[in-house]
C-alpha cells in the first residue's frame, strides 16, 4: 500500500454516490502535473463524511491536496495509447481556504 500525497486541479465537481447498504461516498477527477510537464489523472473516492463534504464545496478547476492510499495503473485510450493514472482512496483534503483558516486560527492562539 501506498500513502501519498496529490496536489492539483479538480477536473469537472465531485459526485456524491450511494453504495451497498445505503453507504454514501464522494468521487472526483484530479489532474496533477508531473516534473516532466505532463499530467496525471488522479481517480480519487472518499469515504468520510469530512473528507467527502470538502470535495463537494469545491468547483471545476479548484486547486486541492489529497492525502491517502494510491493504486498506480495504466490506461489505454481509443487509439492504443498507453497513459499512467492513479487510483485513490482519498482520507484528507486540504485546499488554499483550509490553509489560510487554519494558518490564521494558529496565529490568534499565540
Amino acid at each position: 500500500m501506498i500513502e501519498g500525497l496529490v496536489s492539483g486541479q479538480l477536473v469537472g465537481c465531485a459526485e456524491m454516490r450511494e453504495g451497498k447498504n445505503e453507504s454514501s461516498y464522494a468521487v472526483a477527477k484530479v489532474k496533477a502535473d508531473t516534473a516532466g510537464g505532463e499530467s496525471i489523472l488522479v481517480n480519487a473516492i472518499a469515504f468520510s463524511a469530512e473528507t467527502c463534504k470538502a470535495l463537494l464545496a469545491l468547483d471545476d478547476g479548484d486547486v486541492l491536496t489529497l492525502v491517502g492510499n494510491l493504486t498506480p495503473k495504466v490506461w489505454t485510450d481509443k487509439q492504443g495509447h498507453t497513459k499512467p493514472v492513479v487510483d485513490m482512496v482519498a482520507t484528507q483534503v486540504l485546499t488554499v481556504y483550509q490553509a489560510s483558516r487554519k494558518r490564521t486560527d494558529a496565529i490568534g492562539n499565540e
